[in-house]
């Protein structure tokens, strides 16, 4: 039997290019853009937990970043299996855009508020959700104090997540996220349509690989800082959320209420903290200061 194949993440299309002197035809790539449906598989109980619109690849990844951040699993062990689905009622170009995750244990979940994920678009994301005190009820606690992190070290991390960005440079049209270490060492970058799903994929790789809860890590995203990313960022234990574009104000009450160090506007030798400046080392003098303090 001849598999499908995968679908890329890049599409090759015809189009024309248009300038003031000419026009002609040329072959260009853009990012893939199709749909995902995420399953819960818990003791034999199957039951749609999303779909959203994604770039097809990492899409276990994926999968498993949306669920630490619903707080459905909170540890590598939680997750049994993950699989394409065979279902023979799926068409071959479907396959692939199934995903079941297969849970341990015999712990209760609760469906009923990933109803609201049941269509989420790249643009929204994990929309719908404005209460912090959800966040809690899932199981999101403060972030550790700690680690503390020279000024220089941020303001390298834009152009470190810039040279990882391959499909970028391909189609110009996809977000990204990355997982540095305290002292600037990239550890992974993820590239998705959806900025959501760029750090879904991010965190998953790094609950799959036993990085979680990475509290010494630091996450850049290439857009600007929403309320899902800050939320995404608690569940997984990164206590420094840093931005290229600005946070929204939802945004930084997350990072207010979980002590979560949330930069905007990282741009070549700047930025703007807006919470949890304690994080981040000024000058030798300031770092001194805060030591001596706590």
């Amino acid at each position: 039997m001849i598999q499908p194949p995968r679908p890329s993440s890049q599409t090759r299309v015809r189009m024309r290019a248009i300038s003031a002197r000419q026009s002609r035809i040329r072959e260009d790539r853009v990012a893939t853009e199709e749909p995902l449906e995420i399953r819960i598989d818990l003791g034999g109980d199957v039951r749609s937990a999303a779909v959203t619109m994604r770039t097809p690849g990492a899409d276990f990844e994926l999968a498993t970043g949306f669920l630490l951040a619903e707080g459905i699993i909170r540890e590598r062990e939680d997750v049994r299996q993950i699989s394409y689905c065979v279902d023979p009622g799926l068409t071959a170009e479907q396959r692939y855009n199934v995903v079941t995750v297969r849970l341990a244990g015999n712990r209760p979940v609760d469906f009923d508020p990933l109803n609201r994920h049941f269509l989420i678009s790249s643009a929204c994301g994990v929309c719908g959700k404005t209460s912090l005190d959800q966040l809690e009820l899932q199981g999101a606690v403060p972030l550790p104090d700690g680690p503390v992190v020279p000024v220089s070290v941020l303001t390298g991390l834009p152009d470190a997540l810039r040279s990882r960005q391959r499909l970028f440079d391909s189609t110009g049209g996809l977000h990204a996220a990355a997982l540095f270490d305290a002292d600037g060492s990239l550890m992974a970058v993820r590239e998705d349509i959806g900025r959501h799903n760029a750090l879904d994929k991010l965190l998953g790789w790094a609950m799959l690989d036993g990085r979680l809860p990475a509290h010494r890590g630091m996450v850049l995203v290439s857009g600007r800082a929403s309320f899902e990313l800050a939320q995404k960022c608690v569940a997984a234990g990164v206590p420094i959320l840093c931005a290229v574009s600005a946070p929204s104000s939802l945004a930084i009450d997350v990072a207010r209420r979980f002590n979560l160090t949330l930069v905007g506007f990282l741009r070549e030798d700047r930025c703007n903290v807006y919470h949890g400046s304690h994080r981040i080392q000024v000058g030798e003098a300031d770092l001194e200061r805060r030591n001596r303090t706590g």
